[in-house]
């Protein structure tokens, strides 16, 4: 058997990043993904899909993924379900992603990358030398 996904899609809005009581780090998002027909509309027609990442990637997707960002996802279909206030059985679907690939740069309106900021660079002003005790060195 295979469950096995692959999308390409925009995030709605930023990544969520969240820690269990055992601290293990867990990120979710919304991927827009377009469909390959339109609607009898003729508008293009978009799912919106949920997507879990966990532990170190959870902490990438958190730091590097934002808002419209053209994303990459590879992983697996999952369904879990769960009673809610009212009694109610609630079915949910999400991707639990095992792989992330960041497709564009950041970059702002202005077409520039900002994904190293000079301004943010905290050795920026400090152009001393650095002593460097050779017992300092692994090597």
């Amino acid at each position: 058997m295979l469950n096995r996904v692959i999308l390409i899609g925009r995030l709605t809005k930023d990544p969520e990043l969240r820690y269990t009581p055992a601290g293990v780090a867990v990120t979710t998002f919304t991927l827009a993904v377009d469909r390959p027909f339109s609607g009898q509309d003729g508008k293009k027609e978009v799912d919106f899909l949920n997507v879990v990442t966990w532990r170190a990637l959870a902490e990438s997707c958190a730091n590097y993924l934002r808002k419209g960002r053209l994303t990459a996802v590879e992983g697996r279909i999952q369904v879990r379900n769960y009673k809610n206030n009212e009694g109610k059985r609630v079915y949910v679907t999400e991707v639990i992603a095992d792989n992330v690939r960041f497709l564009e740069s950041n970059r702002n309106e202005d077409g520039k990358d900002h994904s190293y900021d000079s301004k943010k660079d905290p050795f920026k002003e400090d152009r001393q030398p650095i002593n460097i005790n050779d017992d300092d060195l692994p090597f």
